[in-house]
């Protein structure tokens, strides 16, 4: 795809061109091609191989009003060492969690190599003044997260004010300073994939490192045709820009199957350049439980049961 880049004006009219004058998604050539490519099979090395890229890729992530200290000490131990029994098992990617624990959990990564994601920007809504977002990335980053997962006002962009989410993306992106922005979409609300496109792109031009499907408290969360939609999109803004981006699916990636599943389609969409934890992660919780439980399997010949790891 080859693309003229907007001029971004105050008014907002050359982004809106931009954006409407995307090429649409054909929606059942999208989601024959996602489920198409979820029947693929690999081999048991091929497999081996994808299940630890793919506990590489993992943001551990908890976001709940019960989150205490404790659990989140916890997490951060696994994040570090996933299976305490085997040292070959590689560390997650990031710890994901509220701001309010980012404060406990920095010291427990810091020269580890895990990085610190925290949320932001009026999480999971999006709905609060910028500078309220703006007091709220600050503050993350300075506890200590080296990686901000904001939220796009959604309101904003369904009624067509592609200015000011722009404007608050770039935002968001100064007040992260060195640290990395996700920006989530939420495509659960965005109902059509041409707004996955859009939001996609809008999201990119703003400056995003990497874009997110969903928050987790939207359903449907990440889904393969979504994610083929916003893969095709950093794609196609690499080969304008020069500038990759990341992907990051969000919310109901729970088996191993299902991450082998979205590995495939990241390698057949966009290869092996972004088959790495620099590009591609997974949003998850209770993932990271069934890849080691196959891993165990794959190296043992048997399961070692849910109950022999801790529950996230």
């Amino acid at each position: 795809m080859t693309a003229v880049l907007p001029e971004v004006s105050s008014s907002g009219t050359s982004l809106r061109a931009f954006l409407h004058g995307l090429p649409g998604v054909d929606q059942v050539g999208a989601e024959q091609r996602a489920a198409m490519l979820a029947t693929r099979s690999i081999k048991t090395t091929a497999k081996e191989w994808a299940i630890d890229l793919a506990i590489r890729m993992v943001d551990l992530t908890t976001l709940e009003g019960s989150d205490t200290p404790g659990k989140v000490r916890a997490l951060a131990a696994k994040a570090k060492r996933p299976d305490p029994a085997d040292d070959s098992c590689p560390a997650v990617a990031a710890l994901c969690i509220y701001p309010a624990m980012v404060p406990v959990a920095a010291p427990l990564l810091a020269g580890t190599g895990v990085h610190l994601a925290s949320v932001a920007t009026a999480f999971p809504s999006g709905q609060a003044p910028l500078s309220v977002k703006l007091d709220d990335t600050a503050a993350a980053v300075a506890a200590g997260a080296d990686e901000i997962d904001m939220v796009i006002n959604r309101g904003a962009f369904l009624a067509g004010r592609y200015q000011q989410v722009h404007e608050e993306i770039v935002a968001v992106k100064g007040a992260c300073g060195a640290a990395h922005l996700k920006v989530i979409l939420e495509t659960g609300e965005l109902a059509t994939y041409d707004n996955v496109r859009r939001a996609s792109w809008l999201a990119m031009l703003a400056g995003a490192d990497f874009i997110k499907t969903s928050t987790g408290k939207v359903q449907p969360a990440a889904t393969l045709p979504v994610t083929l939609v916003m893969l095709e999109a950093v794609r196609d803004f690499r080969s304008a820009t020069g500038r990759q981006v990341g992907v990051k699916p969000a919310g109901g990636i729970r088996t191993s199957k299902d991450a082998i599943r979205y590995l495939v389609l990241v390698n057949e969409t966009v290869g092996t350049d972004w088959l790495s934890p620099d590009w591609f992660r997974f949003g998850a919780s209770t993932l990271l439980n069934d890849l080691l439980m196959q891993r165990t399997r794959m190296r043992t010949g048997h399961y070692s049961g849910p109950d022999y790891f801790t529950l996230d």
